[in-house]
């Protein structure tokens, strides 16, 4: 044998070089119709996930939304509060999962949407993987995704790590939360092409994307023409938003002014439009190069 043959192989099932662990049969999500939430860092993943959760709602659907970020921070505007994390009350019973009740880490939002912080290990350890894994595993176990429509993956940051793409081993649909400039733009050619490599071995497809925090979406447009991409909604840089985060509400409980009536409607036709279902795009991410020259004025 010749050293070149003793060389492990180290191409996995989600792409090249990939080592993550896959999730086992039983800790599929049936059911429910199931999105995952991603973008850049700061792009407003939560704020969106959050509203979107609620305009499901308000459509009657049975929601239950799921943040994946050790900060645990992505259901407050439906609570009201920061809740604990499954991480943390595992952690509080010595992980004897058998102790838990629902309860101990599923908290009621608005409008009866159901919400759990997952969590995440401390920085620079573990694996959120882990994590999201074991917050599927206890839904399963006490049967609360029985009565479930739709579950959201609100998903930490731009990280396109195995871990973090954890719930895309779940998710039917992903949705990518962009902003009409580079950063964004470039964060979001990553999440596609990790989006890709899932849908070879899971159910998983892009949806589209959402235009968030932006006037304009000529930049968005553009991007998503000459890849194959579409954009779902666009949701406008509005300091009624700035303000339901600091109040902890969602946008369906600020007052009537009319420009939070539209960015409501526009969430309803987002939820009406993932519920009805959208064709599975299958974009072709840009090198980085061209995205610099794609993008931008000469």
């Amino acid at each position: 044998m010749s050293p070149r043959d003793e060389v492990p192989n180290l191409r996995g099932q989600d792409g090249e070089g990939s080592v993550q662990v896959h999730q086992p049969e039983d800790a599929k999500i049936e059911g429910a119709k199931v999105f995952a939430v991603y973008g850049k860092g700061g792009i407003g993943k939560s704020t969106t996930s959050s509203n979107l959760s609620a305009a499901f709602s308000m459509h009657g659907k049975r929601v239950l939304q799921i943040g994946c970020d050790p900060k645990h921070d992505s259901t407050f505007t439906l609570t009201g509060s920061l809740v604990p994390t499954v991480i943390d009350i595992l952690k509080d019973v010595d992980f004897h999962a058998e102790e838990l009740r629902p309860e101990d880490f599923i908290f009621e939002g608005f409008n009866g949407v159901k919400c759990v912080e997952a969590g995440g290990p401390p920085a620079g350890t573990g694996c959120g993987g882990y994590v999201v894994g074991q917050t599927v595993k206890l839904l399963k176990q006490h049967h609360l995704l029985e009565d479930t429509d739709v579950v959201i993956f609100d998903v930490l940051g731009d990280v396109v790590c195995g871990g973090f793409a954890a719930p895309l081993q779940h998710a039917d649909r992903a949705l990518i939360v962009t902003a009409n400039d580079f950063d964004s733009i470039y964060a979001m050619n990553r999440i596609i092409a990790a989006v890709q490599a899932k849908s070879s071995n899971y159910k998983v497809r892009l949806a589209g994307c959402v235009a968030n925090r932006s006037k304009d979406t000529d930049e968005v447009d553009r991007y998503c023409k000459t890849v194959g991409f579409n954009r779902l909604a666009h949701m406008p840089d509005l300091d009624a938003i700035r303000r339901s985060r600091l109040k902890k509400k969602t946008l369906f409980e600020m007052p009537d002014d009319e420009d939070v009536v539209q960015v409501r409607k526009e969430y309803m036709r987002l939820a009406e439009t993932l519920w009805n279902g959208t064709l599975p795009m299958a974009p072709e991410c840009l090198p980085d190069r061209e995205i610099f020259e794609l993008l931008g004025f000469d």
